[in-house]
């Protein structure tokens, strides 16, 4: 089928739909329908939320719905969840574990988090010391897991553990999916600059966990892990925007609205960054074209940086342009957030929110070693792991 054909059947498909479900009724039924029907990854195989349509044709159809108010998934309450753990699940899970973790996960009835990170492994996340041992049909495990975001609204949690302490660090990892309700795990939150709580630490003890939420084989953890973190990139650092959309789109328009704080410097700060915005916004387009032929690879890691280095200068311009009003910050209160809002808060919101896009997702001094030696060929650091 041509991608003109397909396209006019999905618009047929989702014109049908809409005659059959009112876009203004019940949130949660509206969403589930849709998944039935096909229309939530498009790409999916039928009967996991998609058409086995082309990946390309997922905005055609969110365009439609959009177009006439329908309710949207919320995706910036479960970013952990759709960006990382479902292409995860629908790679290396079994066919009972897809049936049943997408299509709630898709409709946002269960947040998910991701319990890779630990205080001793951070960048070395292979390094991690969180053990899970078999227990008949079950696995118990014990460890701290560090900088997890939304755990405290999370139903599910995609998780790293170590089941074999003698092999080789990245063979010894299976990875699991936990249950953030079982007896033992234990979320704490951790205040940020921002005053918030959007991060948290996890302590998980004597934690059982069946056989059944494993994903993948037992000691091939690293490598359905690598799916996650090369997604978790995308998903950070390549989202889908339009010109002049995210952080930019605000440093620009308060240049436009203000022109009593305009200098002759930084009107070259603005320029430069716009310039330097918009290149990143088509380099991640052109990323996530590539994933039309599968998982992204190594570039994933020079979109996220950029975006860390862009997010951190443009919102310094922010507070440089607004000058002692760019100080002021709307709620210091201790609270734990339902989602992340960097465009909705106060340009210092902003300031201090963007100091952790260099960590999280892969610290940038990391991520330049992936582009030297899997982008550019450039000789591998001496590892003394190996």
């Amino acid at each position: 089928m041509s991608d003109d054909a397909a396209a006019e059947m999905l618009r047929g498909r989702v014109a049908a739909f809409l005659d059959r479900h009112d876009p203004a009724g019940d949130r949660t039924a509206f969403l589930r329908a849709r998944f039935d029907a096909g229309l939530a990854w498009v790409h999916h195989p039928v009967g996991l939320g998609g058409l086995d349509a082309p990946r390309r044709l997922q905005p055609l159809v969110d365009a439609e719905f959009a177009r006439v108010g329908a309710p949207d998934n919320r995706p910036r309450r479960n970013s952990i969840g759709l960006g990382m753990a479902a292409p995860t699940l629908l790679r290396h899970g079994t066919p009972t574990q897809r049936a049943r973790w997408l299509r709630p996960l898709w409709t946002g009835e269960e947040i998910w988090c991701q319990l890779f990170s630990e205080p001793g492994a951070g960048s070395d996340l292979a390094g991690l010391t969180t053990r899970a041992v078999r227990d008949g049909t079950d696995w118990i495990v014990d460890g701290q897991k560090v900088w997890t975001s939304m755990a405290h609204r999370a139903r599910w949690a995609i998780l790293l553990t170590r089941t074999d302490p003698v092999a080789p660090k990245h063979r010894g990892i299976t990875f699991f999916v936990c249950d953030m309700t079982a007896p033992g795990v234990q979320v704490r939150p951790l205040r940020q600059l921002t005053g918030e709580a959007e991060f948290n630490e996890v302590f998980l003890t004597d934690v059982r966990l069946p056989d059944s939420l494993r994903v993948g084989a037992v000691g091939d953890g690293w490598r359905v892990a690598r799916t996650t973190l090369m997604h978790e990139r995308v998903a950070i650092g390549g989202r889908p925007l339009p010109r002049e959309g995210g952080m930019i789109g605000r440093l620009a328009q308060t240049w436009r609205d203000r022109p009593e704080l305009r200098s002759a410097g930084l009107h070259h700060e603005v320029l430069q960054s716009w310039v330097r915005a918009e290149a990143a916004r088509l380099t991640a387009l052109r990323l996530r074209q590539q994933l039309l032929a599968g998982d992204p690879g190594p570039e994933s890691s020079a979109v996220k940086l950029s975006f860390a280095a862009l997010a951190q200068r443009i919102s310094g311009i922010e507070v440089e342009l607004l000058g002692g009003e760019g100080l002021r910050h709307d709620d210091w209160t201790m609270h734990r957030p339902e989602e992340p809002d960097l465009l909705g808060r106060t340009a210092t919101y902003r300031y201090l929110r963007a100091r952790g896009n260099s960590i999280e997702g892969g610290t940038s001094e990391i991520l330049r070693t992936i582009i030297a030696e899997r982008v550019l060929g450039l000789p591998a650091e001496p590892r003394v792991d190996r």
